[in-house]
């Protein structure tokens, strides 16, 4: 009695855990890995091909029919072909109806053609469900397990049964599928793949015309002017002088102009006394690359750091050295230590050592694999309090420094003034600005607002309209 009830339970188990077959045509790189990818997962994968004859690339427990006996043994067909070649599925109408067809496919250009691919599909097989999927996973991934690569699947289409099927596959081979709504949505997805680094496009144009601009702007105060006016061949500069006092600018300046955002968006809201009206572009665009920004800053933040650490073994510092120590022996004469210039110095190095710290951490609590481990409060400590006190202590760093030469009429050189000068501008507009905005008499007001108070509420004055009007 006890092994019958058990072999019978045996039995519904495994008949549960049974997956429905799978069909893929296209026996291509990405339909191979994919069919290897679902027969390691549980679903019996058979493949329709223009020619049958099995190939030792085919995953050998799938089996390798003409595209029609394919479509018939499956409810699921993933079309594994690119979107010229499916002018021969047209006459596979008939035998595709019900089916729930899934596009993969992907184009050579940014909206390509007038509609999707998945759309086109669509159209040239009317009965058909379609689903747009796993253009986003490359062969590669599927091969390598998708341990390395993301593992978001962006999913649409019109049938929400057809969808969660599609789903359930993308579940069953680890990855995460995410609802990206009706097949209107599938042209997006199909230009995600060939966007090349779509966020960090301005991030890094900025970068490259910051760092000439300030390349230039140094190379003519501290190699063309040394030259002219003073016949000192200073060219060595360019190496690691000039590039060490770059990257501290650019750190400090992209630093800011991450936070910068913010304080447009305040004064936006204090002014319109609403937070439901909508941002300019400008602004919506800058606010959603400011992780782009402040992962910029922080590589141009350590490359400061190791130019710094190069100083002492320059062959120009050692001669510049040793100079001093000579004079100072030829005149039998030694410099007092003077106290307040080590205070400056070491308060200085202390101050760009704590800055470059939160720096780091900040650049850490953006990564997903931590900013996922903690939560929005969490997050919007790192991010907002101990990022203010970075850029804090990294104008410290830059004021400490150079504040003795603000007024040193050597230090404009064409009457330019020096390079470190111009990069404490936008810190400071920043910060001025942050702490007007804590003040009780405008962060409370910005506080309501964000919490979805408004100074002139429309909706609830033509609410109150339509009750008076219906009253009456």
């Amino acid at each position: 009695m006890n092994k019958n009830s058990s072999n019978i339970m045996a039995l519904a188990s495994n008949i549960s855990n049974r997956r429905e077959a799978v069909c893929i045509f296209g026996t291509g790189d990405f339909g191979r890995a994919l069919g290897h990818k679902l027969i390691q997962s549980g679903y019996p994968v058979v493949f329709g091909s223009r020619s049958t004859q099995t190939s030792s690339l085919i995953p050998k427990d799938a089996e390798v029919l003409s595209h029609t006996e394919a479509a018939q043994k499956a409810a699921i067909i993933i079309i594994a072909i690119q979107r010229q070649h499916y002018s021969f599925l047209a006459p596979l109408a008939e035998i595709l109806r019900g089916k729930v067809l899934v596009d993969i496919s992907n184009n050579v250009k940014i909206n390509q053609y007038p509609e999707s691919n998945a759309e086109y599909l669509a159209q040239l097989v009317p009965g058909a469900k379609v689903v747009k999927a796993f253009n986003t996973v490359s062969a590669w991934a599927l091969q390598s397990g998708t341990l390395d690569a993301s593992r978001q699947v962006f999913v649409c289409g019109d049938d929400m049964e057809a969808k969660q099927m599609v789903m359930d596959i993308v579940r069953a081979l680890g990855l995460t599928p995410v609802d990206q709504g009706s097949l209107l949505a599938a042209q997006e997805i199909e230009n995600y793949p060939l966007q090349l680094f779509p966020m960090w496009k301005f991030p890094i144009l900025l970068s490259l015309g910051l760092t000439a601009f300030f390349f230039f702007y140094c190379l003519i105060r501290d190699v063309i002017y040394p030259y002219v006016c003073e016949n000192k061949d200073l060219s060595f500069f360019i190496a690691i002088s000039i590039p060490n006092r770059i990257c501290p600018i650019l750190a400090l300046i992209l630093l800011a102009l991450v936070y910068l955002p913010g304080v447009f968006a305040a004064i936006i809201q204090l002014y319109r006394g609403t937070k439901y009206s909508r941002f300019p572009d400008w602004l919506d665009k800058w606010m959603l690359c400011r992780k782009q920004l402040g992962l910029v800053a922080l590589a141009f933040a350590s490359l400061h750091v190791l130019y710094t650490l190069v100083i002492p073994t320059r062959s120009f510092v050692r001669w510049r050295i040793s100079s001093q120590t000579v004079s100072q022996a030829l005149n039998n004469k030694t410099e007092p230590l003077n106290t307040t210039n080590a205070w400056l110095s070491d308060s200085y190095l202390a101050l760009g050592i704590l800055g470059f710290f939160f720096f780091v951490l900040l650049g850490i609590t953006s990564l997903p694999s931590v900013s996922n481990n903690v939560n929005w409060r969490e997050f919007r400590f790192v991010q907002s309090k101990l990022g203010y006190l970075t850029l804090v202590l990294c104008t410290a760093h830059t004021l400490v420094y150079g504040g003795k030469w603000f007024l040193s009429p050597s230090s404009y050189r064409w009457y330019l003034p020096n390079a470190y000068m111009l990069s404490l501008v936008v810190p400071c507009i920043v910060l001025v600005a942050k702490f007007v905005l804590i003040f009780p008499c405008l962060d409370k007001p910005l506080t309501r607002i964000r919490q979805g108070w408004e100074r002139n509420p429309r909706y609830s004055e033509q609410s109150n309209y339509v009750i008076n009007k219906s009253a009456v």
